[in-house]
């Protein structure tokens, strides 16, 4: 019976070469006596969990372990491919699963091979679909977290902001955008968790904040876009002008749904999450901004990945921004604070001990979803928290005092003012910038309130309404851009 021929090997992943097996034995005997003669090595790492996490911003893979782990990473070329080694590792059963969690829709990577490299060395190969511009760093345990492997697979060819908006936003000739608002509560399906969104099978408690002990999540399960709908064809359309045949001023406004992937926010009792809920109102709310023709919306994140906080205060600022408002929907230690509230940055300290405790806790966000701070400037950080003049706080406060009226219609305020604190996610030093905690998600009743299709209606047209009451009195004509 012929001998079975041997399975080919990947070049990639394995480093052994043919003809060496005579020195190879002479080694390992070497090897053999000298492990008698010295300690035994470090036990391996363990990997806990692997996640992914792709956008179109940016696919991040995370490798959460028992230790920090170090690793080497390099590009090849024709076709693309990312190869990264990571020392003090043996594989194991929870690495090999990275395989199945790349999915086919995911916008950088075509699949991933996982292979023992060498001994103690283990080798990822992501075949790529488009030329990235890698970031690997790791993360200390912080709150539920062990140690964290990052992957950050950024495009070099970077999608133009504004551009995108326009080709994400499908604008008609009437200056409104194509498409369906989100479910009324007549359309919406039998409730799984609530009315608005389904109960996710994996759920991590927000660090700090008191809940009951839940599973760590061991993939983000992100749906495939759907297939637009054809539209019927339209005339090109037409610039906006007055009654003057003046040309009409286009506004933008930037809606940033707080945390995201890694970073899951506040805990409910019933297990919702804080980013599943906010993303869900900031969607609403830009369907419904943009329902009026002069006016278009960039969310600094539309689907389940984390934005480091100063990355979202620069997606603002790259599409020229003429507002900032933050979704939140956070949590107390006491399951009995209520209600909804406007802030403002704070130069100078936080306008109570509540909201400088939420501030710090809303600031912890970068350490949880996992910011580089590789190559970061504190320097510059700093000079742009100095631009932050009199006039911008002055102007956040005008439309803050708009959006808390609005608001105050249709929930109990936790503050009847507007609060002051030093919120990272405002400190945009030229855009008014406004962080809106919608609700307690700590609390039972406004967490069902909360996952209630009505309530996200009520809360989004209460915002909207604001936004345009403090446009109508403070229409921003410094800037020159036009529709």
């Amino acid at each position: 019976m012929p001998a079975t021929p041997p399975l080919p090997r990947d070049p990639l992943i394995t480093s052994a070469r043919p003809g060496k097996s005579r020195r190879a034995v002479l080694k390992a005997g070497g090897a053999l006596l000298l492990s008698v003669l010295s300690p035994l090595p470090a036990r391996a790492a363990q990997i806990l969990a692997v996640r992914v996490w792709p956008a179109d911003d940016y696919t991040r893979v995370t490798l959460e372990n028992d230790t920090d782990l170090k690793t080497s990473h390099f590009i090849v070329k024709d076709p693309e491919r990312l190869v990264v080694d990571i020392e003090g590792l043996e594989l194991n059963p929870t690495l090999k699963t990275l395989v199945a969690k790349i999915q086919s829709n995911d916008p950088y990577i075509k699949q991933v091979r996982v292979g023992q490299n060498r001994p103690n060395v283990v080798r990822l190969v992501f075949d790529l679909k488009a030329e990235i511009r890698p970031q690997v760093f790791t993360l200390d345990p912080v709150g539920e977290y062990k140690h964290r492997l990052i992957f950050d697979l950024y495009p070099v060819q970077q999608l133009d902001p504004i551009a995108a908006m326009i080709e994400k936003g499908e604008w008609n000739s009437d200056g409104k955008p194509v498409g369906q608002p989100p479910a009324t509560p007549a359309e919406a399906p039998a409730p799984t968790l609530g009315n608005a969104l389904p109960l996710p099978d994996n759920k991590l408690p927000a660090p700090g904040v008191p809940s009951q002990a839940l599973p760590r999540p061991d993939i983000a399960a992100v749906p495939p876009k759907a297939e637009p709908k054809p539209e019927p064809k339209s005339e090109p359309k037409k610039p906006l002008v007055d009654k003057n045949d003046k040309l009409v001023r286009m506004l933008t406004v930037a809606l940033d749904p707080g945390h995201g992937g890694e970073d899951p926010g506040a805990i409910g009792a019933k297990g919702s999450r804080e980013k599943d809920i906010v993303l869900a109102i900031a969607k609403r709310l830009k369907f419904k901004i943009e329902e009026h023709p002069n006016m278009r919306v960039m969310l600094t994140r539309d689907g389940d990945f984390f934005v480091p906080l100063n990355k979202r205060v620069e997606k603002a600022r790259k599409v020229d921004a003429d507002l900032f408002v933050s979704i939140h929907a956070d949590a107390f230690v006491s399951p009995s604070a209520r209600g909804s509230s406007v802030f403002v940055l704070s130069e100078k300290g936080a306008s109570s001990s509540a909201a400088r405790w939420l501030a710090n806790k809303e600031n912890q966000a970068d350490l949880i979803g996992g910011a580089n701070t590789q190559g970061h400037d504190p320097q510059l950080a700093s000079v742009l928290f100095d631009l932050s003049t009199t006039a911008q706080i002055n102007d956040s406060l005008k439309v803050g005092k708009a959006v808390l009226s609005q608001i105050g219609g249709i929930n109990r305020l936790h503050n009847g003012a507007v609060e002051r604190a030093g919120f990272a996610v405002l400190k945009a030093p030229d855009i008014p910038s406004i962080l809106i905690e919608t609700a307690f998600i700590s609390n039972p009743d406004e967490e069902a309130r909360l996952l209630d299709n009505a309530y996200q209606d009520q809360i989004a047209d209460a915002i909207v309404k604001g936004i345009r009451q403090y446009f109508a009195k403070n229409p921003p004509l410094a800037k020159s851009r036009l529709t």
